[in-house]
């Protein structure tokens, strides 16, 4: 079933070309489930020749067993003291809380992660941001933590990103028969990142500029798939 999220456009134009990103209602992904069948079963009646099927970067990692809940994760005294310097924004608390430090710890390293930290707290007081995301990298920014708009049960939980992105749309590429591009994106109120893709480096490029408005949305959707779909002017 694909339904258009409210107050999202329906279409938009990049570089003089229109396109349609309609957004696929599923039901909730739970640990334990086969992306494969749960891409056909809610996919492959719509996407067509030409199309771009979009995935969550959130749905591959549960499918691949990255999702913790809260309790299950004991926080060093490092990711206590670390998470308090994180600024929280409207839209996810990142690694603002020590759970989601303690597992970029564990994906990144901790080395990386106190450099971040520290090139981070120097060039804030330049006023420039966004450094200590640019030196921990994409493991670190995909982090997704606990937040009250987050549909059950993964309003309790912290969820990694996935693992091979870029072979997971591959595979699915190939397996609805090499109809549709394919992409896992980590995508949200605040922009964008194409984790994975059968797309060249320009495609992932417009791609991000075609989803920059978080057309899936950011909370109780339930729409954890999408396509993009090139349409006349």
């Amino acid at each position: 079933m694909s339904e258009a999220n409210a107050g999202k456009a329906l279409t938009v134009s990049i570089e003089g070309s229109s396109y349609a990103r309609i957004p696929i209602r599923t039901r909730v992904v739970m640990p334990g489930d086969d992306l494969d069948a749960f891409v056909r079963e809610y996919a492959e009646e719509i996407v067509l020749p030409g199309d771009l099927l979009f995935v969550t970067e959130k749905i591959v990692a549960i499918t691949q067993g990255r999702s913790y809940l809260v309790e299950e994760i004991k926080p060093r005294r490092l990711a206590l003291f670390l998470s308090k310097y994180v600024t929280r924004t409207p839209y996810g608390i990142g690694l603002g809380m020590p759970e989601t430090m303690e597992m970029a710890l564990r994906e990144c390293g901790t080395i990386r992660i106190l450099f971040a930290a520290a090139v981070s707290a120097v060039t804030k007081a330049f006023g420039r941001k966004g450094d200590f995301y640019r030196i921990a990298g994409d493991k670190a920014r995909a982090i997704d933590g606990p937040t009250s708009g987050t549909i059950p049960p993964y309003n309790k939980a912290v969820v990694l990103g996935p693992e091979r992105p870029r072979e997971v749309a591959a595979h699915l590429k190939s397996l609805l028969g090499d109809v549709p591009e394919v992409a896992v994106v980590d995508i949200n109120d605040l922009g964008g990142n194409i984790l994975g893709s059968t797309l060249d480096r320009a495609g992932e490029k417009r791609l991000v500029a075609i989803l920059k408005d978080n057309p899936l949305g950011q909370g109780h959707e339930s729409t954890p798939l999408g396509v993009v779909r090139a349409v006349s002017a």
